[in-house]
């Protein structure tokens, strides 16, 4: 049996086509402009990986991505004609998952806040594509190329949260360490910490790290994700192993979120975590 992976928010309402065929056409515009994806994502305010699954339809082509294109890349109003369209898609679009993620990947779409703790592995809502496949290239036992791509897509295709309006709070608490490991060799490594700075300059976005010299912390056990989603109480995500857990008990839910807010005054502070970050780029 092959393997069931999650629904992609156009997938799940059938728009696929439509993204697929956009992300084409400016791709084409793109190109005849000669522009890389890099130099066209600084003009619209995106990085080289998120124009990359724009244009490969896996990540939503957003309006105001649209309204800028159609000036930057001289498409004389094609693109700004199908923004109606690409606004009703997204008013549809919902995220489906398989039923050992879904409860989960729910509460994270409409999630108002939203804070992780990594102690080893870049968070998925941080990876960029190619760190991402960097990692699903390694699994054991391995994976085929078509799922390896599935899973890369379903990765960024889930970074829109960023993206979401209103705009969710969302803090991080990395452990140092996690800045080291060069996944995917140097070049893809220090694509990575640019990302990290990307996001963290975000207004709604706090990355703080945990030094390696700490002599210790509240949670020395394992990575965590606290959400709280809207209208809803906090809840705590653990994964082990491949063995994932959603923490609804309110009094466990509160005990994490004590050491979480602990660990964060304990790590350096985030104008002090994106200097260390700025620095480990430059030692590559």
């Amino acid at each position: 049996m092959g393997e069931r992976r999650p629904e992609t928010p156009a997938e799940a309402e059938g728009t696929t086509g439509l993204f697929v065929a956009l992300g084409k056409m400016v791709k084409f515009l793109r190109e005849r402009k000669g522009l890389t994806q890099r130099e066209f994502g600084e003009l619209v305010g995106y990085g080289p990986d998120a124009i990359s699954a724009m244009e490969r339809g896996v990540r939503t082509l957003r309006p105001e991505v649209l309204l800028k294109a159609d000036e930057l890349l001289d498409a004389g109003g094609l693109l700004k004609e199908v923004v109606p369209e690409v606004e009703e898609a997204m008013t549809r679009s919902r995220t489906r998952h398989p039923e050992w993620y879904r409860s989960y990947a729910g509460l994270e779409a409409e999630a108002v806040e939203l804070h992780f703790y990594a102690n080893h592995a870049v968070h998925g809502l941080l990876q960029t594509e190619e760190h991402a496949r960097a990692v699903f290239a390694k699994r054991r036992p391995f994976l085929d190329e078509e799922t390896i791509e599935r899973r890369v897509a379903d990765r960024l295709s889930r970074q829109q949260v960023f993206e979401r309006k209103p705009t969710p709070i969302v803090s991080y608490v990395l452990e140092e360490v996690v800045l080291d490991r060069p996944i995917g060799g140097r070049l893809v490594h220090a694509d990575q910490l640019r990302r990290m700075l990307h996001v963290g300059r975000m207004q709604n976005v706090e990355i703080q790290v945990m030094p390696t010299w700490t002599e210790e912390h509240p949670s020395l056990g394992s990575a965590f994700n606290l959400l709280t989603p809207k209208g809803h109480g906090q809840v705590g995500y653990t994964e082990a192993q491949g063995y994932p857990r959603l923490i609804t008990d309110p009094e466990e839910v509160r005990q994490i979120a004590d050491r979480y807010g602990i660990m964060r005054a304990m790590a350096l502070s985030p104008s002090e975590s994106r200097k260390l970050i700025e620095k480990k780029l430059e030692e590559l």
